[in-house]
């Protein structure tokens, strides 16, 4: 485990999935994790409740990373507490699974929400959170494997998570003067509601069984890995994209 004591973390869309498993994770770990949720005000505060019956420590802030607003808002309330941040998990984002995101088929009003939240909601946040984060603080971006694949039917999706791989690549070096580490983790296919509820039973069990390991991700494969990166075992690893897919 990541020795994350006195440590406090930032997870955006921890409300439920992924971004939950990494906020358990980071808590466990030692560090004061803030909730960030748009719609799932119960989850979210059952989670934090979740955390400190664990013996962690966790808030919830509200908004919406694809809001302006919403980003402006959240920076005002964190700016005064808990204090500056150590660890930014962006977390949130949309998934492919939403409408066809293909070059024939994208509506503008998906091509915008996508892009929206996965891209522009996630550069505008970072740069609120700048002035909130430590220096050698590590910010952690969530992209996709489908930023790299050339399956049909992806292309807004695709495009705007390799938009999240070129924004990491960049920040490392921009942020290299205050020491600020910044990585992304690439998932392949995650169980949870947002990528593989709408498969069915057969689909998953279909997609498990092509998988060299015989099952799909689940959410804490992808907390390990934020863990590592959040720690100082990783302290030489800057400006990459991790692929986390089991091997696919």
């Amino acid at each position: 485990m990541a020795d994350l004591k006195g440590s406090i973390a930032l997870v955006t869309g921890a409300g439920r999935g992924i971004g939950a498993a990494i906020a358990r994770r980071l808590a466990a770990d030692g560090a004061l994790v803030g909730i960030n949720y748009y719609q799932s005000a119960d989850a979210a505060e059952a989670l934090a409740g979740e955390v400190r019956a664990a013996g962690g420590s966790a808030f919830t802030i509200q908004g919406d990373v694809a809001s302006l607003a919403d980003i402006e808002r959240m920076a005002t309330q964190l700016r005064d507490q808990p204090g500056p941040i150590d660890i930014l998990v962006n977390n949130a984002g949309r998934g492919a699974g939403k409408g066809d995101t293909s070059l024939a088929a994208c509506s503008l009003a998906d091509y915008e929400a996508i892009f929206g939240l996965n891209t522009r909601g996630l550069f505008f946040f970072t740069q609120a959170m700048l002035p909130l984060l430590r220096d050698g603080a590590r910010i952690i971006n969530f992209s996709s494997t489908a930023a790299h694949a050339r399956a049909g039917g992806l292309s807004a999706y695709a495009a705007s998570k390799a938009a999240v791989d070129a924004f990491t690549r960049v920040w490392a070096t921009e942020l290299a003067p205050r020491r600020i580490r910044v990585n992304s983790v690439l998932p392949g296919m995650i169980d949870t509601d947002l990528i593989t509820n709408n498969m069915g039973d057969e689909a998953k069990v279909k997609a498990a069984r092509y998988h060299p390991w015989g099952r799909i991700g689940q959410p804490d494969d992808m907390a390990r890995v934020v863990a590592f990166l959040a720690g100082e075992d990783s302290g030489w690893v800057n400006g990459e994209t991790i692929i986390a897919n089991g091997g696919i």
